[in-house]
């Protein structure tokens, strides 16, 4: 899907010095410059019939935050999962963890999350989800294993297409699911774990060449596209951001970075770019650190959102 977004993003630097809730079940079934972080997120495809198509008049908004360009490995957050029940059809609303590069004036990216599709999964469920792209300028890149790309692990926890349930429930209950994207120190591969279930549970990996240069930039962002003209799904739990309660707002806790020998570090000195295009429709909290929630941000908001 290509993106012909016009909207003036505000962006500005932030040093930050970036608890628990039940574990979901799983079930079967982006810089240059900040005037051009879209470069930085995926162009999502949508498939019909084994067709390739893309929606050339749509519009993405986002309520990201995100690194510099570095010397980055990747990422591993806690991120919230909520439902979208009466999202229309070519709406799609969802979060996820993203690494880009760039080479030679190229832009490749790799990317893991949640969200909902309605045209491309015909339901409304929440679902993993795999993207990579090794030009975001020029190729429309791949969902999934709908092309060679992503390579599931046998018999992974989560496979990249299959709807995740129950999700959370507004004022009741905050459910979550904890996934890293990160560059495996001896293969150079991007693999990805999930890391709520009682051990760490390999998801599978992206092969390393699709990505494999500096500097690099790393994202966490929630997202929603839509067709010009019409109206805006809900981001998040479908309400703008509320620092004060897990079962009402979306989030991504435990924030954690990757150093070049896999290990976690807390990202308490990286200097942090907030990416928030459309304020009066969805927002997001800065990031801070909870006793409980380790690094974290809030995110979100209502159906609704006009151009």
């Amino acid at each position: 899907m290509d993106y012909l977004v016009k909207a003036i993003l505000l962006c500005f630097s932030a040093s930050c010095y970036f608890t628990s809730v039940e574990s979901i079940d799983s079930s079967r079934n982006v810089p240059t410059e900040d005037k051009n972080v879209t470069r930085w997120m995926p162009r999502p495809i949508h498939f019909d019939g084994g067709q390739k198509f893309q929606f050339e008049d749509s519009i993405q908004h986002l309520a990201m935050w995100r690194t510099e360009p570095g010397k980055f490995y990747g990422l591993r957050a806690q991120m919230s999962i909520w439902g979208s029940p009466d999202q229309q059809v070519h709406q799609e609303s969802g979060a996820s963890i993203l690494v880009s590069c760039e080479k030679d004036g190229r832009i490749a990216s790799v990317q893991a999350g949640f969200h909902i599709d309605p045209y491309m999964h015909n339901n409304r469920d929440v679902r993993f989800f795999t993207y990579w792209t090794r030009d975001v300028d020029n190729s429309p890149g791949c969902y999934n294993l709908q092309c060679p790309g992503f390579v599931p692990a046998n018999g992974a926890a989560l496979v990249p297409g299959q709807a995740v349930a129950p999700p959370s429930v507004y004022g009741e209950q905050a459910r979550y699911v904890t996934i890293n994207l990160n560059k495996d120190p001896n293969s150079g591969d991007w693999v990805v774990y999930r890391h709520d279930l009682e051990t760490p549970s390999y998801l599978g990996h992206f092969p390393g060449d699709i990505c494999p240069s500096t500097p690099r930039t790393l994202a966490l962002t929630g997202f929603v596209s839509y067709p010009k003209n019409a109206q805006g799904p809900p981001m998040g739990s479908g309400h703008l951001p509320n620092d004060q309660d897990d079962k009402k707002t979306a989030y991504f806790k435990h924030i954690k970075l990757y150093d070049g020998r896999g290990r976690t570090v807390d990202p308490i000195t990286t200097p942090m770019v907030r990416v928030v295009d459309r304020p009066d429709c969805y927002d997001e909290t800065g990031v801070t650190v909870k006793i409980k929630s380790g690094y974290m941000f809030y995110y979100g908001g209502p159906p609704g959102c006009k151009g």
